[in-house]
């Protein structure tokens, strides 16, 4: 008979044979069913946050082309209008002001200040097929025709 395992049959059936561990034995090492299952499922749950995160980046890095495109015909406008020296009418204007592949259309409102010697312009880029405004840009023109500085 083995020293370290003894095998008995109880008394009260005689064809049923238990295995008793040894006494001196200690208990093995390692992780239960339960904690494999746990770890897989936190290892899980942080892949699938990462892979959401990664495509929250991945639709933020397709729209930053346009949205700089539309910037910079912002910034030309308002660049263009303290480059002219023409002081602009009070009103509203529509044009075309594409960068490239990109087609936009800037949309320019100028409005009289408090100050006469000053007019607000805003100009607003969308794309042409719909009205999402992609860009902004707020400037104040000075009229210095009429006034000594």
């Amino acid at each position: 008979m083995n020293r370290k395992a003894a095998f008995f049959a109880p008394p009260h059936s005689p064809c049923v044979i238990f295995f008793r561990p040894p006494k001196n034995v200690s208990r093995q090492a390692g992780f239960t069913l339960i904690e494999v299952l746990v770890a897989l499922i936190v290892t899980g749950v942080v892949l699938l946050a990462g892979m959401r995160a990664l495509g929250v980046v991945t639709q933020a890095s397709d729209a930053l082309g346009p949205r700089l495109a539309a910037q910079w015909s912002a910034d030309n406008v308002q660049a263009g209008l303290r480059l002219d020296g023409v002081w602009p009418d009070v009103g509203d204007s529509s044009f075309d002001c594409s960068q490239g592949a990109y087609r936009f259309i800037c949309h320019q409102h100028v409005s009289s200040t408090p100050n006469p010697a000053f007019r607000r312009v805003d100009v607003q880029v969308t794309t042409d097929q719909d009205s999402q405004v992609l860009a902004q840009t707020v400037n104040l023109v000075t009229n210095t025709a009429g006034f000594v500085l």
